[in-house]
């Protein structure tokens, strides 16, 4: 059985949202705890559009938040851009239910583990995310002079044989290197990667397969916030709720409910009592309590679901302040998660 995986790089264009949005997140929680922040961000050519809803008494200083974003990427030419702004504050009507310590909205989220690997989490998404901090790693040492940072990883792993099938990597290069440069930099490193995994290296290797990748980010294409929610979280292996994580603050169960689902589906694979496991929330906006909590363990549990269900209505708590504190999601470094995913990072409160 073949499965497959995707992971992009920081200087993809929805990834340079992704970040742009968390960066506003983070800062103003630093500055304000209780601040509630909707932030969107758009990006085309040198145009970056930032929208959505913030109340907060803290005023962030919003050009210096986004230049600095992209100047950490390794983008060229950061004085270029031009940033517009149509923020408004949020929604009295959606304050009203948050004030009440309800949930910020209605949806469902999901959270998924599995003991394949020390992450938690699917080979073929590991192996992706690797692949391409491996290939940042490489970027930043020789300072973006022959790679560029947009790039993406997949990888096709064979569960039946337990080995990588196909690893693809595309990736922005300076104008005036070869094809025959880029594949042999970046096939050593999806070598290293596998071997380090303890992994096949005689997989087939697929490097820029339309020959050229030299115009790239929001250069060769647009990039929106919230357009990356596979390659944050499990790489296509579990289901998603479908609300975006970066750019809210943790009111937003969207986030907030996401990370706490991952943690109990974390728990309990790590625990033993089951290989795999996948847990959903879902929350009524205004209202505390979930409607809903769904545990599936896809025949791999060492007990009873039902008892591993009342575990989890027993150990946690699962209102959107309880999950909060809980897991101190307003002390967060969300820069953090911005990129490379938002699970699989020991340094994260959901992650321990």
């Amino acid at each position: 059985m073949l499965f497959s995986s995707e992971q992009v790089s920081n200087g993809h264009p929805d990834k340079i949202c992704d970040q742009i949005s968390d960066a506003i997140v983070t800062d103003i929680l630093q500055h304000d705890k209780m601040g509630r922040i909707a932030a969107e961000s758009m990006i085309k050519d040198y145009e970056i559009t930032v929208m959505g809803e913030v109340t907060t008494n803290y005023e962030p200083d919003y050009d210096a938040l986004i230049r600095g974003v992209l100047t950490k990427i390794g983008l060229p030419d950061v004085d270029k851009y031009n940033v517009r702004y149509l923020i408004s504050k949020q929604s009295p009507d959606i304050a009203m239910g948050v004030d009440h310590d309800g949930a910020g909205d209605q949806g469902m989220m999901f959270g998924y583990a599995t003991n394949e690997t020390k992450e938690l989490l699917p080979i073929p998404y590991v192996l992706s995310t690797k692949a391409l901090l491996k290939l940042r790693e490489y970027n930043l040492a020789n300072h973006f002079e022959k790679l560029r940072p947009d790039a993406k990883a997949q990888v096709s792993f064979d569960y039946d044989a337990h080995r990588i099938d196909t690893f693809l990597i595309s990736t922005q290069h300076a104008e005036e290197i070869s094809l025959d440069e880029v594949r042999e930099i970046v096939s050593k490193i999806m070598k290293e990667t596998a071997e380090e995994a303890g992994l096949n290296d005689d997989f087939r290797i697929l490097v820029n397969p339309t020959g050229r990748f030299v115009l790239g980010s929001s250069f060769a294409d647009s990039g929106l916030t919230g357009r990356k929610i596979i390659a944050d979280t499990y790489g296509g292996a579990a289901h998603h709720g479908g609300g975006a994580f970066s750019g809210k603050d943790p009111s937003k169960v969207d986030r907030s409910a996401a990370y706490m689902a991952r943690k109990i589906a974390r728990d309990i694979v790590l625990s033993g009592q089951a290989d795999r496991c996948e847990v959903q929330l879902a929350y009524a906006i205004g209202v505390a309590e979930p409607v809903s909590v769904y545990v599936d363990c896809f025949g791999t549990e060492k007990k009873n679901r039902t008892e591993i269900w009342e575990e989890i209505k027993d150990n946690y708590d699962l209102t959107p302040k309880g999950i909060i504190k809980s897991l101190g999601l307003r002390d967060v470094d969300y820069n953090l998660v911005s990129s490379y995913g938002h699970f699989g990072k020991p340094e994260l409160p959901w992650e321990k």
